[in-house]
């Protein structure tokens, strides 16, 4: 397991502040109130260790497969249906949303291979991910990829806790499925809109895990 670049800072700042917290207790709680100071110690030590894992990049060997579409992200399946596209495309699609939760690695990995043909930030609101109206309203990242000549778009959208979307891409890119699409802060939500004509392989309440769950196949 590594720690991703995007936690750096992060981590930093919270191990000073950890260290400063248990600093300033030891010296006033230690000696009249001893269970105090520790208590604060493991309860600023299990936000320091959750910080740390959040910005975890576990040890996977990620799947190629150009006849399949892999999870963009960890998560679990919330959401499969059939949606009237709102963005970039003007047909009706097949649409799945993963719920990632702040325990679930927050990398987002790209589910084909081939070349980004659109790239869009949208500012917005900050709705629970689950909202059905957080694909739409909410601070959200858009990506069109193209493979063997079928285009599908990712949200990456931010939720209640979420206020950060990093995404790496840029149109007109060549990039490699499961490579690294960006990343997102603190509970989100990615959806995965694809042609009708792709064969669905997860059902929702299914745990996907990016980069390798199969969620369709041309």
């Amino acid at each position: 397991m590594t720690i991703h670049k995007e936690g750096y800072k992060i981590i930093a700042w919270s191990a000073i502040l950890f260290g400063a917290i248990n600093i300033i207790s030891f010296y006033v709680f230690s000696f009249h109130l001893p269970w105090l100071s520790w208590l604060i110690f493991l309860s600023t030590l299990a936000l320091l260790i959750f910080v740390i894992s959040f910005f975890r990049i576990p040890n996977r060997r990620y799947r190629t497969d150009e006849n399949v579409i892999l999870a963009p992200a960890d998560g679990k399946v919330v959401a499969i249906e059939e949606i009237q596209a709102d963005e970039y495309f003007t047909d009706r699609r097949i649409q799945v949303s993963i719920f990632m939760s702040p325990l679930n690695v927050h990398v987002n990995r790209n589910p084909v291979g081939g070349e980004v043909t659109y790239c869009q930030y949208h500012a917005g609101k900050y709705l629970v991910a689950w909202h059905p109206k957080s694909s739409t309203d909410n601070e959200r990242h858009t990506t069109v990829y193209r493979s063997k000549d079928k285009e599908i778009l990712i949200k990456q959208i931010a939720g209640a806790l979420a206020k950060r979307i990093v995404n790496y891409l840029q149109v007109g890119q060549s990039i490699e499925q499961a490579g690294e699409m960006g990343f997102i802060k603190f509970g989100s939500r990615v959806d995965v809109i694809m042609p009708l004509d792709v064969n669905v392989k997860v059902k929702i309440g299914d745990v996907a895990k990016g980069g390798l769950t199969v969620i369709a196949t041309w």
